[in-house]
């Protein structure tokens, strides 16, 4: 009997430890935000590249395929900012500074993609213009997810700025998502 009790307690710790979340650290929020960066990068770079006439399908593609790439990240991101909690203005400061880094380059993605809107329509599949659409309002989601959970961590004299850098992307992504509705 006891040593069934030593077994059931054991168990007990164990699912204990296995389901009790992780506390993230701000290094890995910045890790994160560094990786998102790289990502949006990329993703910008790759709608530059398609042409505004003549464009492939693969091109397309790759960009869809960039865009679920970032999703994943900015998931992961959202996860750990909230795993993480409270953040100091040091840190406060430090995040927001790393987005504020990229704010310009996912600006020029969002003008890019819905200038490019026409190329996109011209490919031969039709769907193309609607698998960007929805990239980009799951984009949007995820952003929007991912800046409200920052901002929620954020020391009180950070929040104003944190808030108005996140809907100047916020409103990038309403005006592409219009191109393409």
């Amino acid at each position: 009997m006891v040593q069934l009790s030593r077994l059931l307690f054991s168990f007990s710790l164990l699912a204990a430890a296995v389901t009790t979340p992780v506390k993230r650290t701000v290094a890995q929020v910045e890790a994160d935000i560094a990786s998102i960066s790289a990502q949006v990068t990329t993703l910008d770079n790759a709608i530059k590249a398609f042409p505004n006439t003549g464009g492939s399908l693969a091109a397309a593609l790759a960009i869809h395929t960039d865009a679920t790439t970032l999703e994943s990240t900015l998931t992961q991101g959202t996860s750990d900012v909230t795993s993480t909690g409270a953040v100091s203005e040091t840190d406060g400061r430090t995040l927001l500074n790393q987005v504020e880094a990229f704010e310009p380059t996912i600006l020029d993605g969002l003008v890019q993609i819905a200038a490019k809107q026409p190329a996109f329509a011209a490919l031969p599949i039709s769907g193309i213009p609607a698998l960007i659409l929805q990239d980009l309002q799951t984009l949007k989601t995820d952003t929007v997810n991912f800046a409200d959970a920052l901002i929620a961590n954020a020391p009180a004299t950070l929040k104003t700025e944190a808030t108005q850098l996140a809907s100047n992307i916020t409103s990038g992504f309403d005006t592409a998502i219009a191109a393409y509705e």
